[in-house]
C-alpha cells in the first residue's frame, strides 16, 4: 500500500533527490580540497626549494657550504618525512649536506626514469625512511662561475597531506550528513503539512459518508477548491436524483392506489367465485405493487453517502412493542456495549427487522432471542443480527424456497409468503448477507449481516 501513497511518493522522491545532491556536494568538494591541498602542497615544497638553493655556496675547494633554515621544525625532528639534501651533481664539488630529520639516505630515481625539465627541475614519489610516502621536489643549480653544480632535493610527508584529507573527508560526511537528516525531515514535514489539505478532504467525505454532514465544507487551498467543488456538486445531485426517485415512487403508488382500491371493492361487492377472484387477485397485485416500489426506493438510495441509522435504539423500541403485542412469548434482546450504526434509512431496518421478528413470534412456541453484535475479523465495517425462535424450523433442503417471493411452506398460518422475501430483497440492495440456519433453541435462526458506519 505505501507505494500507492502520495505521501510515501513524495517523500521518497525528495529524499532520493537530496541524497544524490548531497553526494554530488560532497564529491564536489573534496575534489577541490585536494586539488587545493595538492596545490599548497606543491607550492610549500618549491618554496622550500627556492630557499635551501639560495642558503647553499661552495667555498674555493668545491666544498658545500651552508646552514639552511627552512622555518620549518619538521626538518629537525627525526624521520618526521619532511627532508632536505644537498649533493653534488658535477666534478670539483664534494661533500654531502642534509637536514636533521634525513637519518638514512633516501635514493632518488634516475634521470633517464624521471627526467629535468627546461628549468633543471623535476618532481617525483619516493618511499620515506618509516615506509611513508614522500613528494620530492628536485633541481640542479650552477652555484659558481666555474658551473659547479649541485643537486638540491626537498621532500614533504604526502602521507600527512592524505591523512589531512581523510580528516577533512570524514568531518565534511558527519556535516553533510546532519545536515541531511535535517533536510530530509524538514522537507517530509513541509509535503505533509502541504498534503493536509488533502487529509482534510478525506475526512470530510467520511464525514458526508457517515451523515453527521452534507457536504464538503471549510477553506481548501486554490488546487484542492475546485475537487471539493465538483465533490459537493456531486453531493448535490446523488441527492436530487434521490429525492426525485422517491417522488416518482410516491406518485405511482399514489395512482395506483385508487385503482387497486376499486377493483378490490368491486370484487368483493360482486361476490360469487368470480368476485372473490378479482378480490383476490387485487389484493395480490396491491402486495406485489408495494413490494416493488419499496425494492425501488432501496436500491435509488442505497449508493446514497448520507444515510446513518443507530441499530440499539430501533431494535428495543421493536422488541418493546412486540413483547405488548405477544405477551406469552418471552423476548430476549442483547446488545453491544459499542454503538452501532447502519448505513442506510431507518425505514429498511425497521421492515427487515419487522418481517424477521413477525416471523419469529408466529412461529415461536414460547421464547425468542434477539443478539446484535458487531463482527470482528477482517471485515470490521460488518455487523449482524440474529434471531432465534423454539418453533419448528425450516428444513435445511427448504430454506431457499422460504425465500422466494409468495412461497409458503405452511398453509394453516396467516400470511403472504412475502415476509422473508422482502427482507431477503433488502439486505440484497444493501449489499448484506441473509442466512436460514438451525437456532439452539430448536427452531430456526434468521442471520443478517449489514453494513455499519464508524
Amino acid at each position: 500500500m505505501w507505494p500507492r501513497s502520495l505521501t510515501f511518493r513524495v517523500i521518497a522522491f525528495s529524499t532520493v533527490w537530496a541524497i544524490l545532491t548531497l553526494v554530488v556536494i560532497f564529491t564536489l568538494i573534496t575534489t577541490l580540497y585536494r586539488q587545493a591541498s595538492e596545490r599548497g602542497f606543491d607550492s610549500l615544497l618549491s618554496a622550500h626549494l627556492f630557499n635551501l638553493i639560495g642558503s647553499i655556496g661552495i667555498s674555493d675547494t668545491g666544498a658545500l657550504t651552508g646552514a639552511p633554515d627552512l622555518g620549518d621544525l619538521r626538518f629537525s625532528e627525526p624521520n618526521s618525512g619532511w627532508y632536505w639534501s644537498v649533493e653534488p651533481a658535477s666534478e670539483g664539488v664534494h661533500g654531502d649536506l642534509h637536514s636533521s630529520s634525513m637519518t638514512s639516505k633516501i635514493p632518488s630515481p634516475s634521470v633517464a626514469e624521471v627526467p629535468f625539465n627546461a628549468s633543471f627541475q623535476r618532481s617525483y614519489s619516493a618511499e620515506g625512511i618509516d615506509g611513508e610516502q614522500l613528494e620530492v621536489f628536485e633541481s640542479e643549480f650552477v652555484l659558481d662561475a666555474k658551473n659547479r653544480a649541485a643537486r638540491f632535493r626537498v621532500m614533504g610527508n604526502q602521507s600527512e597531506l592524505e591523512q589531512e584529507i581523510a580528516t577533512f573527508q570524514r568531518r565534511l560526511l558527519t556535516y553533510l550528513s546532519l545536515f541531511g537528516v535535517g533536510m530530509i525531515a524538514i522537507n517530509a514535514i513541509a509535503i505533509l503539512l502541504g498534503l493536509q489539505p488533502l487529509r482534510r478532504v478525506r475526512n470530510a467525505l467520511a464525514m458526508v459518508r457517515e451523515g453527521t454532514a452534507q457536504r464538503l465544507d471549510g477553506r481548501f487551498p486554490a488546487e484542492i477548491e475546485p475537487l471539493a467543488n465538483e465533490t459537493n456538486a456531486l453531493i448535490e445531485n446523488n441527492k436530487r436524483i434521490v429525492e426525485r426517485s422517491r417522488t416518482q415512487v410516491g406518485n405511482l403508488a399514489h395512482s395506483l392506489k385508487t385503482p387497486l382500491a376499486v377493483l378490490l371493492n368491486e370484487g368483493r361487492a360482486l361476490g360469487g367465485a368470480k368476485g372473490q377472484l378479482i378480490a383476490e387477485q387485487a389484493a395480490s397485485m396491491q402486495k406485489q405493487v408495494d413490494h416493488y416500489l419499496q425494492r425501488a426506493r432501496v436500491a435509488a438510495q442505497r449508493d446514497s453517502v448520507v444515510y446513518r441509522t443507530p441499530v440499539a435504539p430501533l431494535v428495543q423500541r421493536m422488541v418493546r412493542v412486540l413483547q405488548k403485542l405477544n405477551p406469552q412469548t418471552s423476548l430476549s434482546l442483547s446488545l453491544p456495549a459499542t454503538e452501532i450504526v447502519f448505513a442506510g434509512e431507518r425505514e429498511d431496518l425497521e421492515e427487515l427487522l419487522g418481517n424477521l421478528l413477525e416471523n419469529a413470534m408466529k412461529w415461536a412456541k414460547s421464547a425468542v432471542s434477539v443478539t446484535v453484535a458487531p463482527l470482528a475479523g477482517k471485515d470490521d465495517n460488518l455487523f449482524e443480527i440474529s434471531i432465534d425462535d423454539d418453533g419448528p424450523g425450516i428444513p435445511e433442503d427448504k430454506a431457499r424456497d422460504a425465500l422466494k417471493r409468495g412461497r409458503r411452506l405452511d398453509e394453516t398460518k396467516p400470511g403472504t409468503g412475502l415476509g422473508l422475501a422482502i427482507v431477503a430483497d433488502l439486505v440484497n440492495e444493501y449489499g448484506g448477507v441473509l442466512a436460514l440456519e438451525r437456532s439452539d433453541l430448536g427452531g430456526l435462526k434468521a442471520v443478517v449481516r449489514l453494513r455499519t458506519l464508524h
